[in-house]
């Protein structure tokens, strides 16, 4: 199966702190956001991610766009730039770019158990790694849960 788009809100809570913080959240480079909230990434070419119903994976895919939530007049920013699903030794991962040079990867996410019974594509868990921590802001300790995500 492959992945025409990525689906995926970071974490509902978060978004309304940025909001009610007077903060913005900015799209660019092919980024949308749908009516609920969550943001929409479409795939690169050339991604060979292959995922089964029990969540065993190979291979990666790269999806277009960036993601700002910016608030406390600058106090709080985080970039997730070109959003990336890899299939690791420790499962599957999702990354972005890493850092203001956006020289390496960065794993924000540890997938975990698939849904396939939404008949929409693939729903994810999703938690919040070490490394996601200090990307999204510093407010959540690694382990925590994130939105799912949604492979279609």
């Amino acid at each position: 199966m492959s992945f025409n788009k990525l689906i995926w809100g970071v974490k509902a809570s978060f978004r309304s702190y940025v909001e009610a913080a007077g903060g913005s959240i900015t799209l660019s480079d092919g980024a949308t956001q749908t009516e609920d909230g969550t943001f929409i990434f479409m795939a690169e070419a050339g991604g060979d991610l292959a995922i089964a119903a029990d969540g065993s994976a190979t291979g990666s895919a790269r999806f277009q766009g960036t993601v700002t939530f910016e608030a406390h007049g600058g106090m709080l920013k985080s970039t997730l730039t070109e959003l990336g699903i890899e299939a690791t030794e420790d499962g599957l991962m999702l990354t972005v770019l890493d850092g203001p040079m956006n020289k390496g990867r960065c794993a924000v996410a540890e997938l975990g158990s698939v849904d396939v019974s939404t008949g929409q594509g693939m729903l994810i868990s999703t938690q919040i790694t070490v490394d996601g921590m200090y990307q999204i802001a510093d407010n959540y300790p690694a382990g925590t849960e994130l939105d799912p995500l949604l492979l279609v």
